[in-house]
């Protein structure tokens, strides 16, 4: 008891003189940044799992991208389970008041539906919805908040939906399946199923799903009697699985953010580092002086480790709380992404943050505490007896050991940690390794004027404490300048490279039959000659007469292609923008399947598919073989009309097909779209430019999130630059009275010490600046393949500010030094 009451009082002393300042900030840095992910990740885990019924809507979803055959629904009944039949397809609404179509996302359901959970419906007047008692009927659509928004419709309005037209019965609030919209984005409405032949909206080339839902107590008879009968397209979701591609996203997204906080983690540790080293310093006499008074080395060790067990408990306590509030910062940052409300954080993510705290306090602070207790008992009398050792390479061997588990901690993977504790020690030693070439250079330059040769001194005086200094804070300024002007540079490099006529609206589902009437009309309206497609829709069955297996492919990506339907075509030249990389192009007309089969190189090589296989295509029950002759490169960014697989005229002719093509609309007229929308009601337009604004808006969002995260990594700079000030500030303090004794006046020191940091600031600047834009440009060429352009406003804005911050805040921790009278300085210091 008096071992903690004493320690007590010694914290609240050290704490009142700001000898723990730089420790605490660390600490709570540390917590914070890690807990505002934390916090984040876990209400959006809850939200998944709240809503994990509401996303399936059943116990079991059967799915195809073709009709289910009746078989699933018979077995289903026959064990006593309820089953609604589902169709999803994409589709243009139109409200019988308005002139604008909306591209939304179509979902007919069957009697009965939901099986789980409910559609909540919002009600006029009140923000609370309720729940529906059924299913839409025949002829109503209900229509969720976002289509009513766009289309101004409110209960009662007639909508079009292909050739039928349906009456708004309804406004959905949430709807299951797709959850209120949590990492949705488009417009959806919901309808009766036996309306939809009515749409005559699904014809060939319509990326429709069918979906059998089923729900009962014998689901799990039924799951293993289905599971062994699913053929290619077809696949099982539960309430496990559901939505794997969200849960999957949400993961990468919570380690990036994760790992990214890290790096403020690893920031903080340094600081943490010079902290303790500085502790080690100020409390030698005090251990001198409890060694004297008889206490021995284990009661002193339990008196520095209670002390510094209560800082980092109240330490990572206040930086849980940021944490709170950091992480409502990111729901608003991604509003867009996240639509919804998100549930309360739990208890767990508490944990993290506080563990690491601790983690971090006596991971770099306990070695200095062990060697603190064993100073002798003579350095009272003699001041000259040196430091006592800190652990030599164990303290950094224990420091290195507690950073490299709390990376693989949050990486959750040997390799991905591997990686990145790889990646982290090369960019620090990169970034100091350059810091102290720049030092190095420093006397290149003009030593005119006292302040500022006494600055540049100062910097070379202790080149590894500067060359961590500028290398800590040139991470986190580059961070900030490749997610605002790098990131900024790309994108407008990226629309600049596109060609001034690129296609900026596709039209799908055009029947044969509408061929020449909607030429006719896109000539008509916007003065364009359209070039319509023919397509037609087939799934990849055999690679050299063997049944092709997608599950063997080796990554999810591969997985996915090598399972959907691909959209074929045919043609007799080579399309624009496309060039042969390997084989040769068919002659003109050579025609059918033994002039052979053209693929994109990048799907062939993610398929393992060669030059000279034979390839087996299901389209619509009919099976299409063909050898692959050639390998194209495909330009993509041009938005021209473009297939993955190519065939000559007369392979797929007798097939069932529709017509795509790509136009360029002006946007700020928009008739030419509701006259093509009335006349040809079953043609779906997708305009890319409405698209490329969602996604540009998501874009904006998620960088401004991981901006915020990264303002955690600035802010361990700035910790570390405050922690050396204060390792040095004994010694600054007495530099300065000598100085001042041989006659410096205070404003010249003061100025010494600016241009210091100004020096210092404007390095780490220079190397932010350069990095980012080193990275910019490895992105631009060898990512995203357009041209880099050089931006001096990266320089100007990131060497100028870097310079004024980090002097600013160097001169607030150093200006102490010059107020303390010399001859006290003097006399402290012998």
């Amino acid at each position: 008891m008096n071992t903690l009451r004493l320690a007590w009082r010694m914290l609240r002393r050290d704490a009142r003189a700001g000898e723990l300042s730089v420790l605490i900030a660390a600490l709570v840095l540390a917590a914070a940044s890690v807990g505002t992910v934390g916090f984040f990740a876990d209400r959006v885990k809850g939200a998944l799992t709240r809503e994990a019924n509401l996303l399936l809507g059943a116990d079991l979803m059967l799915s195809a991208d073709r009709p289910l055959p009746d078989d699933y629904a018979r077995e289903a009944r026959t064990l006593g389970l309820a089953t609604v039949p589902a169709i999803r397809f994409n589709s243009m609404v139109q409200s019988a008041g308005r002139s604008d179509a909306v591209l939304a996302d179509v979902k007919a359901v069957g009697r009965g539906y939901p099986l789980r959970g409910a559609v909540m419906l919002a009600e006029p007047g009140t923000a609370e919805p309720k729940p529906a008692s059924g299913a839409p009927g025949r002829g109503e659509a209900w229509v969720d908040t976002r289509l009513a928004a766009r289309l101004g419709l409110e209960r009662g309005a007639r909508v079009s939906v292909g050739e039928s037209t349906l009456t708004v019965a309804a406004i959905v609030a949430q709807d299951p399946e797709v959850t209120g919209g949590l990492l949705s984005l488009g417009p959806r409405l919901l309808m009766y199923i036996d309306d939809v032949a009515a749409t005559k909206l699904l014809q060939p080339g319509n990326r429709a799903a069918y979906r059998l839902l089923v729900a009962g107590r014998a689901i799990d008879a039924y799951r293993d009697w289905a599971a062994a009968r699913l053929t290619r397209g077809q696949r099982l979701e539960s309430i496990r699985d559901v939505r794997p591609e969200i849960r999957q996203t949400l993961e990468r997204a919570e380690k990036f953010l994760g790992l990214s906080a890290l790096v403020a983690v690893i920031l903080a540790a340094v600081a943490v580092a010079l902290a303790a080293s500085r502790y080690l310093r100020r409390h030698l006499d005090a251990a001198a002086m409890m060694r004297c008074f008889g206490a021995p080395e284990r009661q002193t060790l339990a008196l520095f480790v209670v002390q510094f067990l209560i800082l980092g408990l109240a330490a990572s306590a206040v930086g849980t709380l940021i944490a709170v509030a950091g992480q409502q910062l990111l729901v608003l940052f991604l509003r867009t992404v996240i639509h919804g409300e998100l549930p309360l954080p739990g208890w767990t993510p508490i944990v993290t943050p506080m563990v690491i705290g601790l983690a971090l306090l006596f991971g770099f602070a306990l070695p200095p505490l062990v060697a603190l207790v064993r100073v002798p008992p003579l350095r009272v009398l003699r001041r000259d007896l040196g430091l006592p050792r800190a652990g030599g390479f164990l303290a950094y061997g224990v420091g290195a050991a507690t950073i490299a588990a709390l990376v693989l901690w949050q990486a959750q993977d040997l390799k991905t940690g591997a990686i990145m504790i790889g990646g982290i020690v090369a960019v620090l030693f990169a970034a100091a390794g350059i810091a102290w070439l720049l030092i190095v250079f420093l006397r290149l330059l003009p030593q005119r004027g006292y302040s500022w040769r006494y600055g540049l001194a100062n910097l070379r005086r202790r080149p590894f404490g500067s060359s961590l200094q500028i290398g800590a804070l040139g991470l986190g300024i580059m961070a900030l300048l490749l997610l605002t002007l790098v990131r900024g540079d790309l994108m407008r490099n990226w629309r600049a490279s596109l060609p001034p006529d690129a296609p900026n609206t596709f039209l799908i589902n055009v029947l044969p039959d509408q061929v020449y009437g909607v030429a006719a009309m896109l000539k008509r309206e916007l003065g364009v000659d359209a070039s319509l497609r023919p397509m037609v829709r087939g799934r990849l069955v055999e690679v050299n007469g063997a049944a092709f297996d997608a599950a063997q492919l080796g990554d999810d990506r591969a997985r996915r292609l090598g399972e959907r339907e691909f959209n074929l075509s045919w043609t007799d030249a080579l399309p624009v923008g496309n060039r042969v990389v390997a084989g040769q192009w068919w002659s003109p007309g050579t025609p059918g399947t033994g002039a052979g089969a053209s693929l994109e190189e990048g799907i062939a090589h993610t398929l393992g598919i060669k030059l000279g296989d034979t390839l087996t295509y299901d389209v619509a029950g009919t099976r299409v073989a063909a050898k692959v002759t050639s390998l194209r490169k495909v330009d993509w960014d041009s938005f021209r009309v473009n297939f993955f697989a190519l065939f000559a005229p007369g392979a797929l002719d007798a097939l069932p097909r529709t017509y795509i093509t790509a136009v360029r609309a002006d946007p700020s007229k928009p008739g030419w779209l509701t006259n093509l929308v009335r006349a040809y009601p079953n043609v779906l337009v997708i305009d890319v430019g409405e698209l490329l604004g969602q996604v540009q808006s998501i874009m904006d969002q998620v960088a401004r999130a991981v901006e915020f995260v990264f303002l955690f990594t600035l802010a361990g700079g700035v910790l570390v630059l405050e922690a050396a000030i204060a390792a040095t500030q004994d010694e600054r303090r007495y530099d300065a009275a000598v100085l001042r004794t041989l006659g410096a006046s205070e404003r010249q020191l003061s100025a010494a010490q600016v241009s210091e940091f100004l020096a210092l600031g404007a390095l780490a600047g220079l190397l932010a600046a350069a990095g980012a834009t080193a990275t910019g440009f490895f992105l631009a060429e060898r990512v995203f393949q357009i041209p880099f352009s050089f931006n001096p406003l990266l320089w100007t804005v990131g060497v100028s500010a870097a310079a004024v911050c980090v002097a600013v805040a160097g001169w607030l921790g150093t200006r102490s030094t010059l107020r303390q009278p010399p001859l006290a300085a003097l006399r402290e210091a012998t």
